[in-house]
């Protein structure tokens, strides 16, 4: 690139500050400053929201860079490629002229390129007598070269940023699951408070948490989950401190070898797998899965669904989920419906509701519409068990502890 020249776009492209800073910005180039092309490129990918800049933008000048004949970029090695906009676009997935030159100039407005136009515009290389380029019009890749130190750095910025930010994510995952287990321990332990309640408040937060936060409201979430955690596991504490413990170390292994080995695996609330990175739905309310509740809480809630388990008892979500195919037929509930309500509840949520659904059987008009109306609400997100066990539960003379 000719350092003391200033160049101005051909024909009725208009001159800019910023075309003119970027020129001038080219001129400083270190003597002897190389950079990687490829590498420089990778940087820039990280770091394109910084400048502004799409991944169609990124795929032409991928494209560009082919044209440029060797992997560092130097002063020795020349600045300008000069591919047609044809031999451009072939090599960028064929994509339309039009699109193209959009993209070139966005490549130019970020400061990453610079035009250097010929007196007709054409691009091209003017050789000397030895055979080698003497001059060339068409696109210097001069401010990748300045740059690099700068592009570099904003990646690694992006990088830390990106890396903080799933660390963030990893955090809010696990104090989520921490809460569910809790809320499960303490239904099962039968201590005193609204836990229904609680696990209400706790399908909420997860419901209104964005699938993909900033920092801050990454941050601002995990305060929030980290808060109920404390506030879960202080009244847990008063439980245990309530109860005869002692210290003598066979009593606390007797209480250990006789709670409920399945009740962190089979019964947790909340979540029964860790999310999958997925598109951000249409509603936010869709793909939230429902919490479960243990067994132990639903039999109590629904002791009229237990006759129907395999061999007249339940002992499990399978012994469950075989007495609900068979109460579904006795209450009248299509198989298309009750399919749904699997879908949009998870197996485990819809044999419990079929539960209360027949706990309650002589003062519902239709099983069937009034399963279909519940699943509906499921798939919005107003739908939670919670209420309608505890509600069983006290009729049923149950209390919470």
């Amino acid at each position: 690139m000719e350092r003391d020249a200033v160049t101005t776009p051909f024909g009725r492209r208009a001159m800019t500050l910023g075309m003119l800073a970027t020129q001038v910005l080219s001129r400083q180039i270190e003597p002897g400053q190389t950079a990687g092309k490829w590498k420089l490129f990778q940087s820039l990918c990280d770091a394109r929201l910084h400048f502004g800049l799409s991944e169609r933008s990124l795929l032409v000048l991928n494209a560009l860079l082919t044209f440029y004949p060797h992997d560092e970029i130097s002063e020795e090695n020349g600045l300008v490629v000069f591919p047609s906009n044809s031999q451009l676009a072939r090599r960028a997935h064929g994509m339309a002229e039009a699109t193209l030159r959009r993209h070139l100039a966005a490549l130019i407005n970020a400061g990453v390129l610079v035009r250097k136009d010929s007196a007709n515009g054409k691009r091209y290389a003017r050789k000397d007598q030895s055979g080698g380029i003497s001059e060339a019009f068409g696109f210097s890749v001069a401010p990748l070269l300045v740059r690099a130190e700068e592009i570099t750095a904003i990646a690694i910025s992006v990088a830390k940023e990106r890396q903080e930010l799933r660390r963030l994510r990893e955090r809010l995952t696990i104090c989520r699951r921490d809460v569910s287990k809790l809320i499960v321990v303490a239904l099962e332990e039968g201590a005193p408070g609204d836990w229904f309640a609680v696990q209400e408040r706790l399908r909420i937060m997860t419901q209104t948490l964005i699938p993909r936060p900033t920092r801050q409201q990454a941050e601002d979430a995990l305060e929030e989950f980290e808060m109920l955690r404390e506030e879960v596991t202080s009244r847990l504490e008063l439980k245990f401190k309530s109860k005869d413990m002692s210290g003598n170390a066979d009593h606390i292994d007797r209480h250990l070898h006789n709670s409920n080995p399945h009740s962190l695996s089979e019964l947790e609330l909340g979540s029964r797998k860790e999310p999958k990175a997925k598109s951000e739905p249409t509603n936010p309310h869709e793909n939230r899965e429902m919490a479960i509740f243990p067994i132990q809480v639903v039999l109590k809630a629904c002791p009229e669904i237990v006759p129907y388990g395999p061999y007249g008892t339940i002992s499990s979500w399978r012994d469950l989920m075989v007495a609900a195919v068979t109460v579904r037929s006795m209450l009248g509930v299509s198989p298309s419906a009750y399919q749904e309500a699997c879908e949009a509840m998870g197996p485990e949520n819809a044999a419990t509701t079929l539960a209360c659904i027949l706990e309650r059987a002589g003062h519902i008009t239709s099983a069937g519409g009034y399963l279909r109306d519940l699943t509906a609400k499921a798939r919005s997100g107003r739908f939670s068990l919670g209420p309608m066990i505890m509600a069983l539960m006290r009729a049923n003379g149950q209390g919470m502890g």
